[in-house]
């Protein structure tokens, strides 16, 4: 026999982003329903982000690890003047707490503006229902993947020093000759004792196969004279980029994260943007306004629209190509280099960064690539090697 309950708010879904929805909501006063299958899970994937992007009412337990200054290998080092954070699992899980919302440990059947029908029979009514349930698969849309290895920071130390991390590390050591769509290394300390190093590939449609992204990764460990044992922990991602903002007044449950098109589509970041958008959001429901409205002015789907053409231009791009690219990139002015990597709305900044990025990347002819008037689909089924047949680096 099914049972209602009314609330303010249900939020379904508890990755960071809806515990945090449902966290702030609850503060705020409003009857909070919040529904996950495992509610007390700490959060799988490793979340990093700038500093600044963090809303102030997070405490500073949620962070595991600071980097005073990442650091960007192009053509050379460069140093990030703007601190950066990997977020700590259980620190981010308790200062989320949903002390004062109801929680329901089941799967929701049935998802709607106003109503949650859990897999128990139970529906939960609410003046407002939002989906944070993430993304499923990319299939053949622009993707993000990475594959990333947990390695003891002692084994790291000739790549990783303490207090140090590479952002986005474009020396050509991965193995991949330039006939191969390109990929990046990722490498920060966690906090835990342990370092993660993560080959990453940006805005490939379907993504680069995982078995590749490691083959790359232990590439160039090798280089800096780092073996593994081959029983360190790993994780993967792969994730869809390229999530539109939901349009105001359609309807249904809002969509919110990286469901609701919070997914960067240039970094494939979300968390922190999803935290510090909550309090809009909660605020938008006591007023009794549309929340996709208030989280998605003109000026935030500017800047969105702005992004997807960064996204698509990542996509299309060589190596050699991505280097001179990102050189032209963080040589911006700090304003411009937060329009792209941060700003909800910052669009006149956006559109110069973008603009400039462009008019400064060499040689011209690439330029050409850079906004899609040539090889718009250069790696679109480009062949990899399946997994058997990849000569992976011996341990």
């Amino acid at each position: 026999m099914s049972v209602t309950r009314e609330f303010d708010v249900c939020v379904v879904g508890l990755g960071p982003t809806g515990r945090g929805l449902a966290h702030r909501a609850a503060v705020a006063g409003l009857r909070v329903a919040a529904v996950d299958p495992r509610p007390d899970r700490l959060f799988p994937p490793t979340f990093s982000c700038w500093v600044d992007e963090l809303p102030a009412w997070l405490p500073d337990s949620a962070i595991a690890q600071r980097i005073a200054a990442p650091t960007v290998w192009t053509t050379g080092e460069l140093r990030i003047q703007r601190p950066y954070c990997v977020l700590s699992k259980p620190g981010l899980h308790a200062a989320l707490a949903l002390d004062d919302a109801t929680v329901f440990a089941d799967r929701a059947r049935r998802v709607d503006a106003h109503e949650v029908e859990l897999t128990d029979g139970t529906v939960l009514r609410a003046g407002t229902v939002f989906d944070t349930r993430g993304l499923p698969g990319p299939g053949r849309r622009r993707t993000a993947s990475a594959h990333g290895i947990f390695v003891d920071e002692k084994t790291a130390a000739p790549m990783i020093a303490d207090g140090e991390g590479l952002l986005l590390d474009w020396r050509p050591e991965n193995g991949a000759g330039p006939d191969e769509p390109p990929s990046f290394l990722y490498a920060v300390p966690l906090g835990d004792g342990t370092v993660i190093f993560e080959e990453t590939s940006l805005g490939l449609r379907g993504g680069m196969p995982q078995h590749e992204l490691r083959k790359r990764t232990l590439s160039r460990l090798a280089a800096h004279g780092i073996r593994l044992t081959g029983d360190e922990p790993h994780e993967a991602a792969h994730y869809p980029l390229d999530q539109s903002p939901p349009k105001p007044g359609t309807g249904g449950a809002v969509p919110f994260g990286s469901r609701g098109g919070m997914m960067h589509p240039c970094t494939g970041y979300s968390v922190a943007d999803s935290l510090a958008l909550a309090d809009t959001a909660v605020t938008a429901v006591r007023q009794g306004r549309d929340p996709v409205a208030a989280l998605w002015p003109w000026q935030a789907r500017a800047v969105y629209w702005m992004r997807m053409r960064g996204l698509w231009g990542l996509g299309r791009l060589t190596t050699d190509q991505s280097i001179a690219m990102f050189e032209a990139f963080f040589t911006e002015s700090e304003r411009g280099q937060r329009a792209l990597l941060s700003s909800h709305d910052d669009y006149p900044a956006l559109g110069a960064v973008l603009f400039n990025t462009v008019a400064h990347t060499w040689p011209f002819r690439w330029r050409y690539d850079l906004v899609g008037w040539t090889n718009r689909d250069r790696w679109l089924d480009y062949p990899f090697a399946p997994a058997a047949e990849t000569d992976e680096q011996p341990v």
